[in-house]
């Protein structure tokens, strides 16, 4: 369900009409291939990853980023930013090997190029070159929040969502020019993950509540019993979701975001249960 969640977030982030098929495929399947310059073994550090979600991500790129679309884009990039001298390379792949630090432009002129990538951001093929040369930094925010260690298994998980994260603030930025685009995105990225593992945090506390509460009192709250009787049937966890809803007082957002569900999609659920079994 997890791998779901980062997959919808990347589609439904990433530009409505289709930003990557091949992106979707990547988040769906998690990895098997190595990332030779996305990421090293020493990045991690804290956590390792079970899926080679980076690797995957890097072999797409390889197809990806020299396709007949990403050199349109570049050419049309090129034209609108000819004071950046992009007119020699022949794809957003070549784009993206300028951005490293060994691709031969200095500091400041990196900084330019990936300011005009916001800017033109709105065209799904340099939103997803942007969000590739991107990478290493969205590895380095989640390293400095430990990958998550202590509320989610596996380090693949957090990557994934601040992919997701990452993709979700070039489409709300895109158009913007930022002097310091780079770092004001991975700045508004560690709030943003940040946000989301404390909401993970709170989800599984409330979750261990639920488990370890038995025998609830039924003068007190028969509703309360009714959903504890329905713990490990095939209904167990839309009652732990009707739990959250009602005895939590949590938001239906926040409880869909929990379920990696659509707000309406579990709103139609919560009300057929309470329907069939509740009222």
């Amino acid at each position: 369900m997890r791998a779901a969640y980062v997959s919808a977030m990347c589609v439904a982030v990433c530009v409505a009409r289709r930003i990557m098929g091949g992106v979707r495929n990547v988040l769906e399947c998690g990895a098997r291939r190595g990332a030779e310059r996305c990421v090293r073994a020493p990045v991690l550090g804290v956590m390792t990853l079970k899926n080679d979600l980076l690797g995957q991500i890097r072999y797409e790129w390889l197809h990806v980023g020299h396709s007949n679309r990403a050199r349109a884009a570049m050419a049309v990039l090129a034209q609108r930013h000819q004071d950046l001298d992009l007119g020699g390379l022949c794809d957003l792949y070549d784009v993206v090997a300028l951005l490293e630090t060994r691709g031969g432009r200095t500091v400041l002129e990196r900084a330019e190029i990936v300011r005009a990538l916001l800017e033109e951001a709105g065209d799904p093929e340099i939103h997803r070159a942007l969000l590739q040369t991107l990478i290493p930094g969205i590895v380095s925010v989640c390293r400095q929040l430990r990958f998550g260690d202590g509320i989610v298994e596996d380090a693949s998980e957090t990557v994934g969502v601040a992919l997701g994260l990452a993709s979700e603030l070039l489409t709300d930025w895109a158009g913007q020019s930022r002097q310091y685009a780079a770092p004001d995105i991975l700045s508004a990225l560690r709030g943003r993950l940040r946000r989301w593992l404390l909401k993970e945090k709170a989800a599984r506390r409330s979750t261990s509540y639920f488990e370890h509460h038995d025998e609830p009192a039924v003068e007190a709250s028969p509703l309360l019993a009714r959903l504890h009787s329905f713990r490990g049937s095939q209904y167990d966890r839309i009652a732990r979701l009707t739990y959250a809803r009602v005895f939590e007082g949590r938001s239906l957002r926040d409880v869909a975001a929990q379920d990696h569900s659509a707000p309406a999609t579990l709103q139609k659920e919560l009300q057929h249960f309470a329907v069939r079994f509740l009222i």
